[in-house]
């Protein structure tokens, strides 16, 4: 397949299996996916929805245990002479992956920074260990650009930070030192998993300001991974809806917060907590998502959906346009569908929620 002119980065058709002691988990079930040069795009959904085993396929971080069945993940690069290439990330070796691609053109940066640094080596070596492994760097050259990425993700004495180890720092400065090991390779992509979970609000945000500037900056295309939908508003231009391994819902931040389609969509912004409602309790989406050790006939949504139509029970739900960049699966958008609308309390809080947003335009 040909890949889409304004990609940089883009899965086709990703399809992943788990092989466990109980039988065979069938996780990923067709995705598709595109970054382009430049842009924030989020995936979000429920926890085990297959947000972190997609990307994970990218960079060759599969478990052990894991079979891609079909699919292409497609990058496009420029080499040292200037010239593009166009590689299949599923094609390449561990060994390629590690010495080509991870670090210094794909970084990642995870959810908990404790279990990506090493606690015998001090902050400064694990930053230039990229520079001096990827870029070739001698040390003289590596330390001084280790300072200056202290500096960039706001560590302040960053002389003194070099020496020491991460058990010193605190939550919020470990995370900015291993956003500062991600960028140190200057790749093309960062890709975040739940980056700011494990941190107090205020520090999140702070982290997420960061990135967002770094972006800027640098000219970074960024993939974020997370179920908080509070973080998806504040840094992605696309968003990507996951559930059971598909993606149900894909299109830019306004149609996903203001015109949302599908019925697992209105149930995630529902349950966001809202400030200024009556209700005093939280909303809720009924039940638990399937269990893909069996896969499910018809649309995996279905047992939880109030508004499943009969069809849905008998057959998966392709993808419906509703604009460009719009898209949802779900039986509600086509022709013959009756008129279903999204729940009263949830239309009135976006209306709510675009107010807001006016008064900061």
């Amino acid at each position: 397949m040909e890949m889409n002119e304004k990609a940089i980065l883009q899965f086709v058709d990703i399809d992943i299996s788990f092989r466990t002691n109980a039988g065979v988990v069938h996780a990923i079930r067709g995705v598709n996916l595109d970054l382009q040069k430049g842009e924030t795009v989020a995936i979000v959904g429920e926890s085990g929805s297959g947000k972190s085993v997609t990307v994970k396929a990218a960079v060759g971080l599969l478990d052990g245990n894991a079979t891609v069945n079909r699919g292409q993940i497609l990058y496009r690069f420029k080499n040292n002479d200037g010239t593009e290439k166009v590689v299949d990330l599923l094609k390449m070796s561990k060994r390629e992956l590690r010495t080509t691609v991870n670090g210094s053109r794909i970084a990642m940066v995870f959810q908990d920074p404790m279990t990506s640094l090493d606690p015998t080596m001090t902050i400064g070596k694990q930053i230039m260990e990229g520079m001096i492994i990827h870029k070739r760097a001698d040390k003289a050259a590596a330390y001084a650009r280790a300072l200056e990425l202290l500096e960039l993700v706001g560590i302040t004495d960053p002389e003194k930070r070099m020496k020491n180890y991460p058990h010193q720092l605190s939550g919020g400065m470990r995370q900015r030192v291993v956003i500062a090991i991600a960028l140190a390779s200057d790749p093309d992509i960062l890709i975040c998993d739940e980056p700011t979970t494990a941190l107090d609000v205020t520090i999140q945000a702070r982290i997420l300001e960061l990135i967002k500037d770094i972006q800027a900056r640098l000219g970074l295309s960024v993939i974020y991974i997370t179920h908080d939908l509070g973080v998806v508003a504040k840094v992605a231009d696309y968003v990507n809806v996951m559930y059971a391994g598909k993606i149900i819902e894909v299109g830019n931040v306004n149609e996903i917060f203001y015109d949302p389609k599908h019925p697992y969509t209105w149930g995630l912004l529902a349950a966001m907590p809202d400030l200024e409602t009556d209700d005093d309790r939280l909303a809720s989406i009924p039940g638990s998502p399937p269990n893909l050790l069996h896969e499910p006939t018809g649309d995996a949504f279905a047992p939880r959906n109030r508004y499943a139509l009969k069809i849905d029970e008998i057959a998966d739900p392709p993808m419906f346009q509703v604009s460009d960049t719009h898209f949802a699966a779900t039986w509600l958008l086509h022709p013959d569908a009756p008129k279903v609308e999204m729940p009263a309390e949830l239309r009135e809080r976006i209306e709510r929620s675009k107010k807001e947003a006016e008064r900061y335009l």
